[in-house]
């Protein structure tokens, strides 16, 4: 819904800061009063042409803000995400457009700046514009199918089609992935055969490149280890060094003889000295032994088998070959000869596999076909049930010559998609005799936006939450019971949302739930265009002038007064 207008310096408006209500707002005002003005600030700050001929002589810049309140779920919501732009917490949606003197145009979102397609995006999911000089929404065929599925009911057969197109879709990719692998692997296969081979002759194992490392470090490690524990035993002298120190104790232990036999007391000096020699010299004799066995088990402990260590390398080097030529890491290898294998096996077995993606695409394709026809049987049912209900509307409208159909026809194959197999497209044929052509082949703006309004009408309540609608001088050429019919489907439209029409006519306008009338004045020797808001005697005032001109009688007050009471 739209809840605010603020307008900032467009052609004859200085500031203008307008409340707009639900329901049916009508704007009223005398010829050249500037009713377009508001429209055209509207429209800019939906992402319209940004025209500098719109800033008011002597600004720098025109400006327009519109404030937006919309509903839980309103597909505004998705664009606005499509854009990359937060939605509002408190559920308010700003859009403001400034357009400079020199031309240049800037526009904001939620106060964030954004290109004026972005704008205009996002304005396209909140208002409809049916008016003397366009009509957005209806005249864009793509809205058509959308609108004749809500007014059908659709929504069940849409969503079939959709899961269905899906499921199609994923089908026919997995047959051009099958497709495309197994040429590939046909392409190949007598070098995929090699790698094959060789893998399996190779038969890497997970986490062998870093055992194969270290045992390699380890035993190059053990080499240089076991040369500098022989010459730990060269140095020691092997079993010299204890045989040495052997005879060195036999000989003290001759000397302590030989001082006995000389008559030397055990006391003596001498023999204490002699007595623990011998003693040092066998505790060294006994450690050298110790020692000597060490190194010996030591020794034993590097018992390197130099084959074992030319086999690592070789292992290690030919992994690491194997790995460059396939252009993967070494443990990666495993996993490389799966895929080889599998690849292999898609030649050998592509026959069936592929057999059986067609058949599931085959299903699929038959899934597809029966929703999307149930869709199409739904959409040529509805379209005549909408051709019936605009017909009925069209009479009152004084638009009885004109015939509407809705024209539900086959797309190419490769335009068949989520939403069906249907083209749906609404024309008109203007005249009895004449063909049927676009909407927008109606003689006039103000047939028009009648048309548009006969097919809202025909839809009220039937489709999903409508924008805000503007209809621009709906009632033009008309009057009398045909104005007092399209006021009752304006009416009508706006239960329970939002409509907003310019009209001359006291017909439609008795029927608005707001009244805003455009009027001039002059301030400061200078013509500017505001609105006031009508009510009680005001409004009663502005329905007698419509009715009886620049002289308001009391009988155009009366007429009025009925109008109101009506």
């Amino acid at each position: 819904m739209l809840t605010a207008l603020s307008i900032r310096d467009i052609v004859l408006v200085e500031a203008l800061d307008l409340e707009i209500r639900p329901g049916l707002t009508v704007l009223t005002g005398e010829t050249g009063a500037g009713k377009s003005i508001i429209l055209d600030a509207l429209g800019l700050a939906l992402g319209a042409r940004g025209d500098p001929g719109l800033v008011r002589p002597g600004a720098k810049q025109a400006s327009v803000t519109a404030v937006f309140a919309p509903p839980a779920g309103h597909q505004v919501l998705s664009a606005l995400d499509e854009a990359g732009i937060e939605a509002p917490e408190d559920g308010t949606l700003l859009l403001r457009r400034t357009v400079g003197a020199d031309g240049r145009s800037r526009a904001f979102v939620n106060d964030q700046p954004v290109g004026v397609g972005v704008l205009k995006s996002v304005g396209e999911h909140l208002v409809e514009v049916h008016g003397q000089h366009e009509t957005v929404g209806l005249l864009d065929a793509r809205t058509h199918r959308g609108l004749l599925d809500d007014f059908g009911g659709l929504e069940r057969q849409v969503a079939a089609v959709g899961e269905a197109h899906s499921a199609l879709k994923a089908a026919r990719g997995e047959l051009e992935r099958l497709s495309r692998e197994a040429t590939n692997a046909e392409a190949q296969r007598e070098t995929l055969a090699e790698q094959l081979a060789e893998l399996d002759r190779l038969a890497p194992r997970a986490g062998e490149e870093q055992a194969l490392a270290e045992e390699r470090a380890l035993l190059a490690a053990g080499e240089k280890a076991l040369a500098e524990v022989s010459q730990a035993r060269d140095l020691l002298g092997g079993d010299r060094l204890a045989h040495s120190l052997a005879q060195a104790l036999r000989a003290l232990e001759r000397g302590r003889e030989r001082a006995l036999q000389a008559g030397a007391g055990e006391d003596h000096r001498a023999l204490k000295a002699l007595a623990s020699a011998a003693e040092a010299v066998d505790r060294t004799l006994i450690e050298a032994q110790e020692a000597s066995a060490l190194v010996d088990e030591a020794a034993a402990a590097f018992d390197i088998d130099p084959a074992r260590l030319e086999t690592a390398e070789e292992r290690l080097f030919a992994l690491r070959a194997m790995a460059r030529r396939l252009g993967v890491g070494v443990e990666a290898l495993p996993d490389e000869r799966a895929r080889i294998a599998h690849l292999l096996n898609l030649v050998e077995d592509s026959a069936q596999a592929m057999k059986a993606a067609e058949e599931a695409l085959e299903r699929a394709t038959v899934a597809y076909d029966a929703a999307a026809a149930a869709l199409t049987m739904g959409r040529r049912a509805a379209a005549a049930r909408l051709h019936e209900a605009v017909a009925a509307e069209l009479g009152p409208l004084k638009l009885d010559k004109a015939r509407f159909r809705a024209v539900v026809s086959p797309l190419p194959e490769e335009r068949r998609g989520a939403f069906g197999a249907d083209q749906v497209l609404f024309e008109i044929a203007a005249n009895p005799g004449a063909p049927f052509g676009p909407l927008n082949a109606v003689a006039s703006g103000g047939e028009l936006a009648r048309v548009a309004l006969a097919l809202k009408a025909a839809m009220a309540g039937r489709t999903a939450a409508s924008p805000v609608m503007i209809f621009d001088e709906v009632d033009q050429g008309v009057g009398g019971a045909v104005a007092d019919a399209v006021g009752r489907r304006l009416d009508r439209l706006a239960e329970g949302g939002q409509v907003l029409v310019v009209t001359h006519s006291p017909q439609v306008a008795a029927r608005g739930a707001s009244h805003l009338k455009v009027v001039k004045r002059l301030a400061s020797d200078q013509v500017r265009t505001d609105v006031q808001s009508l009510e009680g005697e005001a409004r009663l005032e502005e329905l007698a002038r419509m009715l009886s001109g620049a002289e308001v009688t009391d009988a155009a007050r009366a007429a009025a007064k009925a109008l109101l009471g009506a």
